[in-house]
């Protein structure tokens, strides 16, 4: 993420570069609505046609996947850091764990100071363990990131079948269409924030100083709680990308061929599955049985096999250097920074003390921010490491993970 050199690999560039971008177009609902909104489309701004449009568009193609993407990829970019540094005489300790030490402090400064959604802290926190598994060959990291993933995956869906249950046990039996749906309708509001619960949430994005506040009152201790959420599936991710990048799967050395199969069964075995499921949820209005089956309870083991399947697709489409891929390779190489950038635009945008549009929007509304910041990301992104060698946070990350003043301006050529 944070090299210059010119071996750079031109696959891991561009596919870092897609998922940054399309982790912000699922992220900008969670930066400007309430948060329950993110996780439940009809708590909040979702009344019109767009809103349903736009929620179908991210469930098939982009929810879940381009983080998975993404955590493939930090797996990856850890083992190519890793082996740099002990290219230049380092031990992979002393490589590995002041970055993620780093990457800890920013992740921290962003969840309290910004955006509950932060993932760099877990990031980091993973890391750390991810570290003991790099130097293994790659079916062993491929069977590794099997079993973590297995291990997240049955129990949460076994909860989810009990909680899907427990839903279902609220019908009585032999309920009449209009017994059903009035229970049905008892459940939704159940899971509807209260307008105290809405005001409280508005409240706190009054400006950083205020939502640190509230943060650090209320929920200090969820960034690392998270690791106890969802780590394992994180972890199974980085072990993927570990694995993808032994093999060579990442860095384009497979065959067309091969990359054209993974790709198609990949990404039409996610197509059909959220496919099918959006039209199930669109068409049962949201009832919470339909929609919680199939966008939280079962969706997960399809996240990782979509966000290879995109990998594989995004390979094929880019061989070669072309004035597309070096564009989005640009996005790739300052991930870092487009990631928080992202961030502190919607900061601006929402909060209170910039242009206070925090839950005044739709969530197909919220969506029109989208094409406007993945074109600051193209636009930026390349003139500035034409001159510079890192990306401004990309460039904090390595000074600080090094403890010195690392060299920004790239050197005068040569006449």
């Amino acid at each position: 993420m944070a090299t210059t050199s010119a071996d750079r690999i031109l696959s891991l560039d561009v596919i870092r570069g897609i998922a940054v971008m399309g982790i912000f177009s699922v992220n900008i609902v969670g930066m400007a609505m309430i948060e329950n909104a993110y996780f439940y489309p009809p708590d909040y701004g979702f009344d019109s046609a767009a809103d349903r449009v736009m929620w179908a568009i991210n469930f098939i193609l982009v929810d879940g996947k381009f983080r998975s993407l993404f955590s493939i990829l930090f797996g990856a970019s850890t083992i190519l850091v890793i082996e740099r540094g002990i290219a230049a005489g380092k031990e992979d300790w002393q490589v590995h764990f002041p970055r993620m030490a780093a990457l800890l402090a920013f992740g921290l400064i962003h969840f309290y100071l910004l955006w509950w959604g932060d993932i760099l802290t877990n990031y980091a926190l993973v890391g750390m363990v991810a570290f003991f598994f790099w130097r293994m060959r790659p079916e062993q990291l491929l069977t590794s990131a099997i079993i973590a993933l297995t291990l997240f995956y049955i129990p949460g869906m076994a909860s989810g079948s009990q909680n899907l249950a427990r839903y279902e046990a609220t019908v009585p039996p032999g309920a009449s269409p209009a017994q059903r749906a009035e229970a049905l309708a008892a459940l939704e509001r159940d899971l509807r924030s209260t307008p105290e619960e809405i005001a409280q949430d508005r409240a706190r994005h009054a400006s950083p100083a205020v939502h640190f506040a509230a943060t650090v009152a209320e929920e200090q201790t969820r960034p690392f709680r998270t690791v106890l959420v969802y780590g394992l599936e994180t972890l199974g991710m980085m072990l993927l990308g570990m694995a993808a990048y032994k093999t060579g799967f990442l860095t384009g050395s497979w065959p067309r061929r091969r990359y054209a199969l993974v790709g198609a069964l990949c990404t039409g075995a996610s197509l059909a599955y959220f496919g099918t499921g959006a039209v199930r949820v669109l068409q049962s209005n949201f009832d919470p049985l339909t929609f919680f089956a199939w966008d939280r309870f079962y969706a997960g083991p399809l996240h990782p096999v979509a966000a290879i399947g995109y990998a594989a697709l995004i390979i094929l489409a880019f061989p070669h250097r072309n004035a597309v891929a070096v564009r989005l390779a640009a996005v790739g190489r300052a991930a870092f920074t487009n990631y928080l950038g992202a961030t502190i635009i919607a900061s601006l945008l929402f909060f209170e003390s910039g242009f206070g549009l925090y839950g005044d929007l739709s969530r197909g509304e919220v969506w029109l921010f989208v094409p406007g910041v993945w074109l600051i990301m193209l636009l930026w992104s390349k003139p500035w490491l034409d001159r510079f060698r890192y990306g401004p946070f990309e460039w904090a990350w390595r000074s600080l993970s090094r403890w010195r003043w690392e060299p920004m301006r790239k050197a005068a050529p040569i006449p």
